[in-house]
Order: structure tokens, then sequence, then C-alpha cells
């Protein structure tokens, strides 16, 4: 059996079956790079503490150096019978320095030591994937930007409603995106609170400098109650949370665009890079990448309660239920780092079926009902009576097929003698969003000052 960083208590060796249950090398591996730096720094504070030999703490140093340009070249061969990433990067600091690594493990336990591995690794991936979310945001912008004269059905019920400037949707996406980047960044900020030195629960007697390892790290605060640094999970939780959230608002934008791409709604051609066909239907262009992106969010869920009811009912401090986390994490971030750069691609392959909107919005004069509406309501009448008169034209013109452009003025008068010729202008999709001018509203102008105003932002 491979050496471990416990056993003396026993005599007998572990059930095989239970050995390989328990082991987590699988998939916290993806850690060591973070076990490393987090060890060298350990290493040189107990070597300027003189808790250590100095000559074993820049041997330990010099060794876990070594490694760790392994693990960046790809080439750190992770010994698979070892209990866990932390045990391995031991054994491999064995074989280098065979006489300094069993003073590495001083002051510390794996249990605050998995900790901070974690942290390092959530802070890390927090910003690539800020990054990511900006990046996607870049090209929504310019797609909004390239589009900026397009005016589309906006939706209520996913009935036609009003019309709207593409560019104005495009904008409540990146307002969505905003959001989570906010959520990321908060989140980190609680990420930045160094464990290490906790130790397995209640510090340590020696006199070590955690200030000097959080330094090092990076971490701005050191966590000021070590039962709560070993036990807290809540930044994992916090993290799966903000990616449910994030994984909500990709899954409406997939269902939009997978309406939008529809003959039936005709608005954008999704590029085929993200497309699939039929095995027997030749004509078949599927927007499988969408269709994918909208079912992943249940995956981001089930990630985030797995978690939560992990935690729900442990007591303090630290227990080995929270050896599940990683799994749930890991897979959420991956996800998220997937998904993010599939969409940008996806975003950038996206064209506008210009003239099929406009014929849709010119077969739909329905669409202008809030315009007449608000036409009476300027000329004296109460938004409830010019919302039944209007609603009652609309219903005419459907039963009797005809368009209200064709009616009559004297018929339009019986239904409100308010009406005048003026009204007809009134059917004009440019004419509609033009005339909003409430702050934050589809009005071409304000559009464009939304998006001078959010890459000033960036």
């Amino acid at each position: 059996m491979t050496k471990k960083l416990w056993g003396g208590r026993f005599t007998k060796e572990q059930d095989p079956l239970f050995w390989k249950f328990q082991s987590s090398i699988d998939y916290d591996k993806e850690l060591a790079r973070y076990d490393v730096e987090a060890s060298i720094a350990h290493a040189k504070m107990l070597g300027k503490c003189r808790i250590i030999p100095k000559k074993h703490a820049q041997a330990i140093v010099g060794g876990l150096s070594q490694i760790l340009k392994n693990i960046e070249k790809g080439t750190f061969v992770v010994d698979p019978k070892a209990e866990d990433i932390h045990t391995a990067v031991y054994l491999a600091l064995v074989k280098k320095k065979p006489k300094s690594a069993d003073y590495l493990h001083t002051a510390r336990s794996r249990n605050d030591q998995v900790v901070v591995d974690l942290l390092l690794y959530c802070k890390d991936k927090l910003s690539v994937i800020t990054d990511q979310i900006k990046a996607l945001q870049y090209s929504l912008a310019a797609f909004a930007e390239k589009n900026i004269d397009v005016i589309i059905p906006g939706l209520t019920h996913t009935q036609h409603a009003v019309p709207v400037l593409l560019a104005h949707q495009v904008l409540a996406y990146l307002n969505m995106l905003q959001r989570d980047i906010e959520r990321l960044a908060q989140v980190k900020e609680r990420c930045d609170i160094m464990p290490l030195g906790s130790c397995a629960l209640a510090g340590t007697s020696l006199t070590i400098d955690r200030a000097y390892v959080a330094k090092l790290l990076g971490f701005s605060k050191v966590n000021e109650n070590s039962i709560d640094a070993v036990s807290d999970r809540d930044f994992v939780i916090e993290i799966l949370s903000a990616i449910s959230i994030m994984f909500m608002h990709f899954s409406r934008f997939a269902e939009d665009m997978i309406i939008y791409s529809t003959p039936e709604f005709n608005i954008v051609d999704i590029g085929e890079a993200f497309c699939t066909g039929s095995s027997i239907m030749p004509q078949k262009k599927n927007p499988d990448s969408l269709e994918l992106i909208r079912a992943s969010c249940s995956q981001a869920y089930a990630n985030l309660v797995s978690a939560m009811v992990m935690m729900k009912g442990l007591p303090l401090s630290y227990n080995r239920d929270m050896q599940l986390d990683k799994k749930p994490l890991f897979d959420s971030i991956n996800l998220t780092e997937t998904v993010l750069a599939i969409l940008k691609g996806l975003v950038e392959s996206m064209k506008v079926n210009k003239e099929k909107i406009q014929q849709r919005l010119a077969d739909d004069e329905s669409i202008f009902a809030l315009d007449m509406a608000e036409y009476l309501v300027s000329r004296g009448v109460a938004f409830s009576e010019a919302h039944n008169v209007v609603g009652k034209v609309v219903v005419h013109a459907t039963k009797n097929n005809v368009r209200i452009s064709n009616i009559e003025l004297d018929e339009l008068k019986g239904f409100a003698k308010e009406f005048d010729s003026d009204v007809f202008n009134l059917l004009d999709a440019k004419r509609s969003v033009m005339s909003k001018r409430s702050i934050g509203s589809t009005n071409p102008l304000l559009v464009r000052q939304q998006l001078k105003k959010w890459h000033k932002k960036k």
C-alpha cells in the first residue's frame, strides 16, 4: 500500500474497496498546482520562522519548484495509488528530497491544506470566467451595434407585444451578464481569506507567521477563527449559486435564439458551425448547441443542490463529507468555461434576417395597439378607456380580416371621436420605437447611449 500522510495509529491496512471508495485522487488532481504553490509558501514560512532547519526548508522549496514546473509542462505523473493530491505531491517530493520531505507537514493539516488549495483554485477560475463573460459581452455589443437599426416584435407571454430594437433586447442580456460579473466579484472577495495555519481545527502551538504565508499566496486577509476556516464551504456554494444564476441567463438566451431561428419567426440565422442535422430529414439544421446549453442549466442547478445538501447537517468542524464539494464545483466551473466559449462563437456567427423581420412587423398591425392607446391618452382619454377602445378596434380588424390602416377614419371615430387622420402614422415600427421617451426604453437614441455607457464602463 502507498505511504500515507497518516497511519501511525493503525496496525492493519484498509479494506481495498473502502480505500478506492474514499480516494479523491481521480478528481482532486485538478488542485495539483495550487497544492504545490501553497506548500512552497508554507515551507518558506517554516524556514523563516526557524520552525524547521533552513536547509530542509530550502530543499523542500527546491523540490516543490521542480514539481511545479512539471505540472505546468504537463509532465507531472500522479501516483494513482495516492489517496489524494496532497499525498501525491508529498510522495513526489519524497522521491526528490527524501531527507527533507517529512518536515513539510509541520504546523498544518490536510483540513486547512485542502481549503487553501480550493480557495486558490477558485480565485484563479473566477478571474478566468469573468474575463470570458466580458468577452461574450463584447461579442453581444458588437452584434447589437451591427444591427442597431433592426426592429423586432417584442414579446410578452411569447406573443407579439410592441416593436423593440433588437439591440435593446441584446442589451438586456448584457445587463444579465453584468450582474453575473458582480456576483462573481463578491464571491471572489470572500475567497480572499487565507486559512492555512488553522491546522486541523484549533491552530498550532508553533510560532508560525500566517500573514507572511498570506502575502506569498496573494491573500489580503487571514481568517480569524480556525474552526470556521476548516469547516466553511460557503464560498463553494456561493460560486455554484452564481453559476446557476448565470446558466439561467444562458438558458433564457438560448431559448430566445432557438425561437428566433425557427421558420415561424425567422429573425436570426445561426452559423452552421453551431448546428447539426437530422439522420433522416435532409433539410434539417438544428440549433443543438443552444438546446444543450439550455439543458445544461439543470446540471448547474444539480451541482448547487448537491453541495447544499452535503453541507446542511454537518457538525463543526471538518468532516470527510466535504470531500464531495469538489466534483460539483469542478464540473460547474469546467461547464461554464466551455459554454461561455461556445456562446461567444455562436453570437459571432449569427446573422439577422432583416427583410423577414420587416415583413412580420408589416403583417401584424395589432403590435401598434399600445401606441394607439397612448395616442388617445394624449388627447385626454383615460388609459383604461383607451385600452378598451383599441382592444375593440383590434377585434373588429381581426373579425373582418381587414388591416387597421385600411379602416376608414369615420369608422375609426365610431370607436372614439378623439381619433384623427394622424393616428395612421402610428402604424410604423420606426415611429413606434422613436416615440418611447422613458429612461431605459427602446428609443434608438437611448439604446445608443446605453451602448456607449457600457463601453465606457469597460
